[in-house]
C-alpha cells in the first residue's frame, strides 16, 4: 500500500519523509538530557532542628511525637527515623500508587496538630517531599592553617551558609561536620 503510493506520486512521498525528519528533529532537540530518569520517590520527610539537645532527648521528645502523630496518614509503606544531637529526622516513604501530593499535605496536617507538644527550643518540623534532583550536587570544604576548626564553622555558619543559599537555584545550604561553639552549663 505504501510502496504503491510512493511509486505513484513521489513527491508526496519526498515531501512526507522530509516532514517526519523534521518532526523528528524537532523532538531529539526538546528532549532532556539526564543521567537518570525524572521519577520522584514517595517519600516525605521532617525535619527538626533542636540545638543543645542529646539524641536521647530528641529522640524521646520530637522523634516519638511525630512518628506516633504521622502514623495514622493513608498510603504509609514504612517509616524510618534518626536521632542525632541536635536533629530529628522522619522520613515517610508511601506507596507507589499514593498521590504524594495528597500524602504530603496529609503530613503537613498531622505535624502541625503535633507542634504545640514539641520543645518551645525546638525549631518548626521542616516538611519536604523526595525529589530527584534534591540530592547535593556540590559539597565545599573548607581548610585553613591559621583558624580553628571551630573558628570556621562559625564563620561558614554566620555568612556563608545564608548568602550562599539566597543564590537563585539553590534549594538548600547545610553545614555538616562541623563543629560549632557551644556553652555548657552545670
Amino acid at each position: 500500500m505504501l510502496s504503491d503510493l510512493s511509486v505513484r506520486r513521489p513527491i508526496f512521498a519526498a515531501v512526507a519523509a522530509i516532514i517526519l525528519c523534521v518532526i523528528g528533529l524537532a523532538a531529539f532537540t526538546a528532549l532532556p538530557i539526564r543521567e537518570l530518569p525524572n521519577v520522584d520517590p514517595p517519600i516525605v520527610s521532617i525535619s527538626t532542628n533542636y540545638r543543645g539537645a542529646s539524641a536521647e532527648v530528641i529522640e524521646e521528645r520530637i522523634t516519638q511525637v511525630i512518628e506516633r502523630q504521622v502514623s495514622g496518614v493513608q498510603g504509609i509503606d514504612r517509616v524510618n527515623s534518626s536521632s542525632r544531637d541536635g536533629v530529628s529526622r522522619v522520613n515517610i516513604t508511601f506507596t507507589l500508587d499514593t498521590n504524594l501530593e495528597t500524602a504530603a499535605n496529609d503530613v503537613r496536617d498531622a505535624v502541625s496538630r503535633v507542634t504545640a507538644q514539641l520543645p518551645d527550643q525546638a525549631d518548626p518540623p521542616q516538611i519536604a517531599k523526595a525529589n530527584a534532583d534534591s540530592s547535593p550536587i556540590m559539597i565545599l570544604n573548607m581548610t585553613s592553617t591559621t583558624q580553628t576548626p571551630i573558628e570556621m564553622a562559625d564563620y561558614a555558619d554566620r555568612y556563608l551558609v545564608e548568602r550562599l543559599s539566597t543564590i537563585p537555584g539553590v534549594a538548600q545550604v547545610g553545614l555538616n561536620g562541623a563543629p560549632l561553639y557551644a556553652m555548657r552549663i552545670w
